[in-house]
């Protein structure tokens, strides 16, 4: 679920801080560090690959559901880091855990069984990113319940 052959191109402000251009058609946009090495002026890396991650598998859910003509209503992502040290003592992200909230009662989902058993497979990012990094996901309905995970 990307675009083929996708191109990013940053280019150093100051300090820790890069504008991130997507290209003519995509607004650019600022990363940057938190404190103490940057300033927090926009989304740190991690945040970006979560949010890369979460996305995907967003529109993932939401194109398997629409081949069953499906409407999920709102959705929404949220994506976690698992922080940890390597062997080296380096800071590494471990995993990423992404709960998938559907906007609509998992009941008044049609074939939502085979949605949940086949939506990550649609997803480029994460079956990309799964290879080197743990991917948990969890998706609910808008009652609450646990309907994957």
């Amino acid at each position: 679920m990307s675009s083929d052959g996708a191109t990013v191109t940053l280019t150093r402000e100051s300090g820790y801080r890069f504008v991130v251009d997507f290209g003519e058609a995509i607004a650019a946009l600022v990363a940057d560090e938190p404190a103490p090495l940057g300033e927090g002026a926009g989304p740190a890396p991690d945040h970006l690959l979560l949010a890369a991650v979460a996305n995907c598998l967003s529109a993932s859910l939401l194109f398997a559901l629409q081949k069953f003509k499906q409407d999920p209503g709102p959705l929404k992502a949220t994506a976690r880091a698992e922080v940890g040290r390597n062997e080296a003592r380096r800071l590494r992200i471990q995993g990423i855990q992404v709960r998938l909230e559907l906007g609509r009662p998992a009941a008044e989902l049609e074939h939502l069984d085979r949605v949940l058993a086949q939506f990550e497979e649609f997803c480029t990012v994460s079956m990309s990113v799964r290879q080197g990094i743990a991917i948990g996901v969890q998706v609910q309905d808008s009652t609450g319940t646990l309907v994957k995970g």
